[in-house]
């Protein structure tokens, strides 16, 4: 039996190592302040395991314009750039691969790809591949504008009215974008310049200003139904004026291509892409411990409708919304939402090599009565990874969030909250 002044020293011991586990990690999160006179708000996160540091501070500007044009993108419930930048530069080496489950529209692969990165990214919803692969071997805008003399600028009727978002002359010109590219694509004859154009249309499709095929509409993230959009119409008394999808598509390639450097095309042309369709937690194309940093945000419960949002999107392409929706169906309780994420976390864990690391970026629901990262801690412990704590990105929302009535730090869709973990 031992002694009491050996349970003594041992229970000291023990203090002493947990003392120095909190403080290498709170010092490698405060390696993440962009400078060391930064202010920063330091907290703790409870787990069965013990408290973890959590660090709030300004750790990116919210300056979207800082990033590459090449981001610029519309996707719904996207995160900006810097924030995989902000881990990118820190925790990988050119050539290493970065990975995203959750791609959306590719942020975290095309910023990779720009650092010099080799990318992996993956998604349930084909919408993203189409958004995110296109940009990460962009085409000369002088081939775009040869290719788009070649489309019929009139296309087969599908039955499907669209008169509520665009002019007549507009919307034959959709169809006859939407014609060649499914057409290509089904003779498998599309190409790097074809794909680009189809990225591009998708992207223009509708939005809030002349600079899109539609009227007037919602943020360029989503399509409203038809009947909300007539109500629309109604309300601002607007009526579809023509727009010149040729020149609209010309004028948003040379925004997106403009600034890429020599340096950054060679970046994008080696970055060897692995681009997936499919289940999150079942990534079997990925190989064992091939992943050096995975820098990914997962739906958020039931915040977000992004198979509602993209129907548009889905017709223009091709695919089939309700279809693709029930396989978006997102968990609408915390424990599902565990659930999935913990399969999600067993799948990262072996693609994940030794020393690589995980930020797992969520936000607060809820009203802000729910901070995910609370929920997610525990769940990357239980898989093998060790934490390092949550840092909190403390930033204002952006227009688009203003529109929806979110408030900042209310709902959290623009709320960084990244919790950092690491294999072996």
């Amino acid at each position: 039996m031992p002694s009491r002044l050996s349970w003594i020293l041992d229970e000291g011991q023990t203090r002493m190592t947990v003392g120095m586990a909190e403080a290498e990690r709170q010092a490698f999160l405060a390696g993440f302040l962009p400078a060391p006179e930064a202010a920063a708000v330091w907290d703790t996160v409870a787990t069965a395991a013990g408290p973890y540091p959590r660090l709030a501070a300004e750790l990116w500007t919210a300056r979207q314009r800082q990033a590459a044009n090449l981001h610029e993108v519309s996707y719904r419930a996207c995160y900006k750039p810097q924030l995989p930048r902000h881990f990118i530069a820190r925790l990988t080496d050119p050539g290493d691969r970065v990975y995203d489950p959750f791609s959306g529209r590719g942020t975290t692969a095309v910023e990779a790809a720009l650092l010099g990165r080799r990318v992996a990214a993956n998604d349930v919803n084909p919408l993203s591949r189409i958004l995110a692969a296109p940009r990460l071997a962009p085409p000369d805008p002088l081939a775009v504008a040869a290719r788009l003399d070649q489309i019929p600028r009139r296309g087969a009727d599908d039955g499907l009215d669209l008169a509520m978002f665009f002019h007549p002359d507009t919307v034959a010109e959709i169809r006859g974008l939407r014609d060649w590219c499914l057409d290509r694509e089904a003779r498998g004859t599309l190409d790097d310049v074809d794909a680009w154009i189809r990225m591009v249309a998708t992207n223009r499709l509708t939005g809030h200003s002349p600079g899109f095929f539609s009227v007037y509409t919602l943020p360029p993230n989503q399509a409203v139904t038809a009947e909300k959009q007539r109500q629309l119409n109604a309300r601002r008394n607007q009526a579809p004026a023509y727009r010149d999808t040729r020149a609209l598509i010309l004028k948003k390639t040379r925004q997106l291509l403009g600034g890429l450097d020599q340096a950054q095309r060679r970046n994008l042309a080696a970055s060897d892409p692995q681009l997936l369709t499919g289940d999150a937690r079942a990534t079997p194309e990925l190989a064992d411990g091939t992943v050096q940093l995975t820098v990914t945000s997962p739906p958020f419960l039931d915040v977000v409708d992004y198979a509602g949002d993209n129907w548009l999107r889905c017709w223009f392409n091709g695919l089939d919304a309700e279809a693709i929706g029930r396989g978006l169906s997102t968990p609408r309780t915390v424990a599902a939402w565990s659930g999935a994420m913990a399969e999600v976390f067993a799948e990262l864990f072996r693609v994940t090599r030794p020393g690589g690391f995980v930020a797992f970026e969520v936000g607060e629901v809820r009203g802000g009565k729910l901070r995910l990262d609370e929920v997610v801690l525990p769940l990357g412990l239980a898989a093998g990874f060790r934490a390092h704590g949550v840092l909190v990105n403390a930033q204002a929302f952006t227009k688009t969030a203003h529109i929806w009535g979110v408030a900042n730090n209310g709902k959290g869709t623009n709320s960084n909250r990244v919790v950092l973990f690491q294999k072996g």
